[in-house]
Formats: C-alpha cells, structure tokens, sequence
C-alpha cells in the first residue's frame, strides 16, 4: 500500500483545480500548470482537495499511485510557490554571469561555456559564484539546474567545480610523498 497516496493534495487559497477525467490542471498565482494520469489511478476533486486511488491492486496501479499524487502535489507546490535551485562554483577563476537569456561560465575551459536557458526557467548570477534556477516546474529546474552542472562537476581533491548549495562533496587526500 502507498502510503504517500493516502494523503489528499489540499489546495492552498488562491489556487484552483480543475479534474477531468485522467487530466488535471492547476491555475495559481504564478502561473498555470497540467498533468495527465495514467489508466491505473483514478483523480477526484472534492471539497478544495485533490485525492488519487488506484484502481485496482495490480503492481504499475500501486507504482502509479503515490507518483500521480506527488506529480498532483508538485503542481500545486509550483503554482503556489515555485521552486528553486542554487549552484555554488568552486575554483580559481570560476565564474557565471547573465548575457540576456544566456548564461556565460568561465569554468577552466579554453573557452567560455555560454548555456541558453529554456523557457519557463529563470537563472539569475546574483554572485560571480551563485546561479539561482527557479520556475514552476519542479522536473523542468531540476533539470536546467544539472544541465548546468553537468559543464564542470565537482571533482574529490579540491572540490573544484559546480555543485548544489546543499550537496556534501566527499573529499580525497591525494598523493602523500
């Protein structure tokens, strides 16, 4: 049994829900957003909260049941309040800032990485060595966010590199001579 499925999403004020059949859309304050549910889960709405069940006890009904209810929640989550993201770069002469709707690293490279950032995502280089994603689509941040990472992940014997504000970066001794 899924015990995260059990839960109904209940909808903060300011943000409507509308079910119809496997389809729910979400509108809030920061934006609109929509998911469609598989065959196995059934979505009901019902006094300002949204519940799934499985139908049936199949196994993909019960996997399906505590996602669609996470996926339900995290569009209530991002059109209440929105989701973020922050990035450290770490290194000698590392550092991001914002061309437009670019994103220009220099990470050690010969050349500079310029990263164009999608829609629906906001970056901002606050610091040389911060870069904030954030948006409504809690899949669509996390991956820009990665997709930055990915240019220069944070190596083990100096930590050099970009990594999340709160990722623990295990670290190695090196050489002894």
């Amino acid at each position: 049994m899924s015990r995260i499925g059990k839960k109904p999403v209940s909808l903060p004020t300011g943000v409507t829900a509308s079910v119809s059949g496997q389809f729910v859309e979400v509108k809030g304050p920061k934006g609109t957003l929509s998911f469609t549910a598989t065959d196995d889960v059934t979505i009901t709405l019902k006094d300002n909260e949204i519940t799934v069940t499985p139908r049936g006890m199949s196994k993909r009904a019960r996997q399906q049941w505590g996602m669609s209810r996470t996926v339900v929640e995290n569009l209530v989550t991002g059109v209440s309040e929105g989701f973020k993201k922050e990035l450290e770069i770490n290194g000698i002469g590392y550092r991001a800032q914002m061309q437009g709707n670019t994103l220009k690293l220099a990470l050690g490279y010969s050349h500079d990485v310029l990263f164009d950032v999608p829609e629906g995502v906001t970056v901002t280089a606050p610091k040389q060595t911060v870069v904030i994603v954030e948006g409504i689509d809690k899949q669509l941040v996390g991956q820009v966010a990665a997709n930055i990472r990915e240019w220069r992940k944070p190596e083990p014997y100096k930590g050099k590199g970009i990594k999340y504000k709160d990722e623990y970066i295990f670290r190695k001794e090196g050489k002894k001579k």
